[in-house]
């Protein structure tokens, strides 16, 4: 039964009453009831509408008339709510069994008993079938059956929130037993009813209806479920507009829900997934978006390439790859559920869930959780996960992109959401497709990224060793910039006389493009280093190669369209600076290239930052270079460094320079602690650019560990040259090298006597397990090899010194070159190791011949 619940006003019209219903009032069946509901009163009218005579009606319960079974307690309900009166659509029993529909007024009887006043004791019932009621049959009373059965909830309530009348749909709900008479608190659950009360009482004090206010709840038929709804709620008044009640409508909005709910989710994903292009902190962020609005526990498992960056196989994964957790989220804090941490490897079965979703790329869903499910049964502790936290259903949806399959992600839900439905199923599918385009894209990055670093790890120098003139420790960050690599590098380079040459730069840029350029000038750096250059003289020369290198990339890049021309445009060259210490003078030669200074920590504590010539960056052309020659204590701390380690946005050069002076003040530290203080106190976070720093700690050769003697240019000193040698070795216990160093000394200083000038100093330095031979002279011929003729009386001196000694050379002076020649104690002789021998071709003067065949030329 259907009301519009509209009250009477004080004259007891009705609000649908009219002249054009008065006209059938004639015609009207009327009855008297009494407050029990008992027809006390029946008239002719009545006895034809539903055929029962007076005799068979009067004393009985009004109720036995309904045809509609319920519609007694809705009677009641409205009897007790309608004090002024009712009118509404009443199904009733005719007495032959048909209904009949009777659109029906209930008023209150005023009597003299009740001194003048209506009383709940006697009711006047007059009743009309619709179909006669004017209006063509269609007015107020005729909605009752139609709103009765919509297909939309609705139900009406008086000014205390106690239903009166509900219909069809919202009955299935909470049969009426539960419902009619009770308050909205006594019905429904209290947040629900809190949220109804507040806005029923917001329509009962204003009038104006509240719209289309959206909630949640579970659904009553099956408690696991939510649904979504819509209520809309609207004031009753009476014919003078006096509230009396509400009524509201109820619309199932479940599927719009889900959708809103589905496209609110792949938009968030759109915005949090593939932030980084970090192939675990992905996986991660899928986890994290889809809990909890599409599962209670989301775990993502990666194929082991796919972390590491490599390209997986195309086609179906069998069970022979290994997979790794990449991330895993659930609602519980910590992931009690999951059975591994991320970066555990993946157990998997063939016939396992995952198993068959990455065997056939297809989503596999288990609706209902039970014993005899693959997914418990592939891992023996799951089934008791499954019953401590409620788990009820389970979807493993395949991670692919671009048709390689990267992984699985596997979504579960426990007692908290319902069972994983078709819907689901998409919507999972959906979202893991969007994000396994951000993991293919990290993976590939990572593949890059991987190998640009290893370019650069392999570019950098993987030892370093400052022989008996320096201990030296390096470190080197590379910029947090998405490519991780740059133009940073440092160097180490041993050259002749037990001197060892030093070296920082800093190619402009990051990326591949810097980091190849850095891996040229470094090459270049230790080509130019292995000439014994000069320090400014180097830096001209590495000056000359990075402009020719920007001529040639501008050349190539300019009628090209790959964007080879971009990255010519785009290198602006780069800085260096180059230092060569020499232990046995404690001198230290520096020149550099618009270089930060070096930091000098001396013995006593005291840090300086000598004044270079500062140069122009490398690739400009337009200065020369200087040099600047330092005399350096014995235990002196050397520190160079690119700007990178110094320099960050919200600090300057000088503040940096400051910070690394006092890093290097701390007494007695090592190399390795002194560097720490350094990298903490300057490189607080991730550097901006990249950042390298090299130590190096001075030592000093003691007179006892160098010979020198002073020799005339007359060929008669080369036999007691050679004595003087064989003296000197003999004292240092070197007895094994004597040989072979009287015959590197007999022919180097033959060969400064006969193509060099005087004065002619040799010098022999002890290191640890080597030795070095030097033949100082005025001269500046080059000496060079040359393969001698077998009918050739000289042209091999130089030859033997190759074959009988680790390495030699050449190198220029102020005054004069110095020819050198080193070998290992211990080692047997080998060839020349990279240096370009050299020796001028000659007559050697007479003189004794050795043990050995002598050559007979200077050699």
């Amino acid at each position: 039964m259907t009301s519009e619940n509209d009250r009477p006003d004080r004259s007891g019209r009705g609000a649908g009453e009219g002249p054009g219903r008065a006209c059938d009032i004639a015609t009207a069946a009327a009855a008297e009831l009494d407050g029990r509901g008992v027809v006390v009163s029946w008239t002719r009218a009545a006895e034809r509408l539903l055929g029962y005579p007076a005799t068979e009606v009067l004393g009985r319960s009004a109720v036995t008339l309904l045809a509609v079974p319920g519609d007694a307690a809705r009677v009641a309900a409205v009897a007790h709510w309608a004090g002024d009166g009712w009118s509404g659509s009443v199904a009733a029993r005719h007495r032959d069994g048909h209904a009949i529909q009777l659109a029906v007024e209930v008023s209150p009887v005023i009597t003299a008993a009740t001194g003048g006043t209506a009383a709940p004791e006697r009711w006047s019932v007059v009743a009309l079938e619709e179909w006669r009621v004017p209006g063509g049959g269609v007015n107020q009373l005729m909605l009752e059956p139609f709103l009765a059965h919509a297909p939309v909830g609705m139900a009406v309530l008086d000014t205390d929130l106690r239903y009166v009348w509900v219909n069809a749909v919202l009955e299935r709900l909470i049969p009426l037993e539960q419902r009619l008479g009770r308050t909205v608190a006594q019905v429904l659950p209290r947040d629900e009813a809190d949220a109804f009360e507040e806005r029923m009482g917001q329509v009962l004090k204003t009038g104006k209806p509240v719209m289309d206010y959206e909630f949640r709840t579970r659904n009553y038929a099956d408690p696991q479920q939510e649904r979504a709804y819509s209520a809309s709620f609207f004031r009753l008044a009476g014919p003078k507009g006096r509230g009396v009640g509400i009524w509201y409508m109820v619309i199932d909005v479940t599927e719009r829900w889900r959708a809103q709910e589905g496209l609110a989710l792949l938009n968030d994903a759109s915005a949090r997934i593939g932030s980084t292009l970090d192939v675990t902190r992905t996986a991660q962020e899928l986890a994290d978006v889809a809990v909890p609005p599409l599962a209670d526990f989301v775990a993502v498992d990666l194929l082991d390439s796919v972390l590491r960056g490599e390209e997986p196989e195309p086609g179906p994964v069998d069970s022979t790859p290994t997979m790794r957790r990449a991330g895993q989220r659930s609602v519980r804090e910590g992931c009690p559920e999951a059975a591994l941490a991320v970066g555990e490897a993946v157990r998997r079965q063939p016939w396992s869930a995952i198993g068959r979703c990455l065997l056939t790329g297809e989503s596999v869903v288990e609706p209902l959780l039970n014993a005899d499910s693959t997914w418990v049964a592939e891992d023996p502790r799951r089934a008791d996960v499954v019953r401590e936290y409620g788990f009820r259903s389970v979807m493993v949806a395949p991670v692919r992109a671009r048709g390689i399959t990267l992984g699985a992600a596997t979504f579960v839900r426990s007692r908290r959401q319902g069972l994983f439905d078709a819907d689901d199923v998409r919507l999972a599918e959906e979202l893991v497709a969007r994000a396994a385009v951000c993991l293919d894209n990290a993976r590939r990055f990572t593949r890059e990224r991987t190998a640009a670093r290893m370019m650069q790890r392999n570019l950098l120098p993987h030892a370093l060793a400052g022989g008996v003139a320096l201990d030296v420790a390096s470190w080197y960050f590379p910029a947090d910039v998405p490519s991780g690599v740059g133009g940073d590098w440092f160097d180490v380079i041993p050259l002749s006389g037990a001197r060892v040459a030093l070296v920082v730069g800093d190619v402009v840029g990051h990326g591949i493009d810097a980091a190849a350029t850095m891996g040229r000038l470094r090459t270049a750096v230790r080509t130019l280093a292995n000439l014994d250059l000069p320090p400014d003289e180097l830096l001209a020369r590495l000056d000359d190669l990075v402009i020719g290198l920007m001529e040639t990339r501008r050349d190539g890049g300019a009628g090209a369209d790959d964007g080879t021309a971009a990255t010519a445009l785009g290198f602006m060259g780069a800085t260096c600076l180059y230092a060569v210490y020499d232990p046995v003078s404690r001198s230290c030669t520096m020149a550099r290239a618009s270089h930060l200074p070096p930091a000098v920590l001396a013995p006593d504590g005291a840090v300086d930052f000598p004044d270079l010539p500062a140069g122009p960056p490398l690739g400009l052309g337009a200065l020369p270079f200087e040099s600047a020659e330092l005399e350096l204590a014995e235990g002196s701390l050397l520190a160079l460094y690119t700007n990178g380690l110094l320099q960050t946005y919200d600090r300057d050069i000088g503040v940096g320079m400051a910070r690394l002076g006092r890093a290097l003040a701390e007494p007695g530290a090592t190399l390795d602690e002194i560097g720490g203080n350094v990298v903490s106190a300057l490189l607080t976070g991730p550097p901006s650019d990249d950042a390298a720093l090299l130590l190096a700690r001075t030592h000093a050769l003691d007179a006892s560990q160098v010979a020198s003697w002073d020799l005339s240019a007359d060929p008669a000193v080369v036999a007691g040259a050679r004595n003087l040698a064989g003296r000197q070795l003999a004292a240092w216990g070197m007895e094994p090298l004597r040989f072979t160093t009287e015959l590197v000394v007999s022919e180097l200083v033959t060969n400064a006597i006969r193509h060099g000038s005087g004065p002619i100093t040799l010098r022999l330095i002890r290191q640890d397990a080597a030795l070095i031979c030097e033949v100082f002279d005025t001269g500046s011929t080059a000496p060079h090899l040359r393969h001698a003729r077998t009918t050739d009386e000289g042209g091999r001196g130089l030859l033997i010194v190759a074959q009988l000694t680790r390495r030699w050379g050449t190198r220029y002076t102020a005054n004069g070159k110095i020819i050198w020649a080193e070998q290992g104690q211990g080692e047997p002789p080998r060839e020349s190791s990279g240096e370009a021998p050299r020796e001028t071709p000659g007559e050697r003067p007479g003189e004794p011949a050795p043990p050995v065949p002598a050559p007979h030329d200077a050699g």
